[in-house]
């Protein structure tokens, strides 16, 4: 049973050792977290027990497509009111949470973005290159987008909860949000937040060569749907 309204969807590849890091701090938010383990070899899954995070585990790799889409699942059924996805490579600050659900509560929108165009200065070039181009595609296939379309720190209200269903597997995922947000006529906002970019977020990070395959994914997904 939830004990909060807001639940924090942390999909993890992987991620053990950051996790150790950030789970206290999430935790300590007040609100329901929920790790999804898509298929890690790794300590992820013990880390989460340790620290009495609930873990939602994929028996195999499917991607963060999926392991969103099983996040937003968890809190179709369980009855939450606003949901927040968070990367869990250590790159988002958890103290930007409260900006993006003010969004949603003051703002009046339905899914609000977290833009690290505050960040963009320290943004490796190659990163800055891949969100521009993605940016624009976003744009243009969909008809709706964002200064940072490809950020994992999202918040949903109820209404984007129910509406937003997931279908990709993969990194085009962060795309295919705009898409359900076009579809289903969902306001988008978009809040600046602040990114810390190690070396372990930047070898996670998605390339020019990563935006190009995004890219042909988005345009055989957009045109089956």
């Amino acid at each position: 049973m939830a004990s909060s309204d807001i639940l924090i969807i942390v999909p993890a590849l992987n991620e053990a050792e950051s996790l150790k890091a950030l789970l206290g701090d999430l935790v300590a938010t007040g609100f329901d977290v929920l790790v999804v383990d898509d298929g890690s070899t790794d300590d992820t899954y013990n880390v989460c027990g340790e620290k009495g995070v609930l873990c939602v585990r994929h028996v195999v790799n499917v991607g963060l497509g999926a392991a969103l889409e099983t996040g937003l699942e968890y809190a179709r059924r369980n009855g939450y009111a606003r949901a927040i996805t968070f990367d869990a490579d250590g790159q988002h600050d958890p103290k930007d949470i409260p900006r993006l659900l003010s969004g949603l509560v003051e703002g009046g929108a339905d899914l609000v973005i977290g833009s690290r165009t505050v960040s963009r200065n320290h943004m490796p070039w190659v990163k800055r290159l891949g969100n521009w181009f993605l940016n624009n595609a976003t744009r243009m296939l969909f008809g709706v987008g964002s200064s940072d379309s490809q950020s994992g720190l999202r918040a949903f209200n109820r209404k984007a909860i129910e509406a937003v269903s997931l279908k990709t597997n993969r990194y085009e995922v962060s795309s295919e949000i705009f898409y359900e947000a076009k579809r289903n006529n969902l306001m988008v906002s978009e809040v600046p937040v602040e990114a810390l970019y190690t070396s372990h977020s930047q070898a996670r990070a998605t390339g020019v060569a990563d935006g190009f395959r995004i890219f042909w994914k988005m345009l055989i997904h957009g045109g089956r749907r």
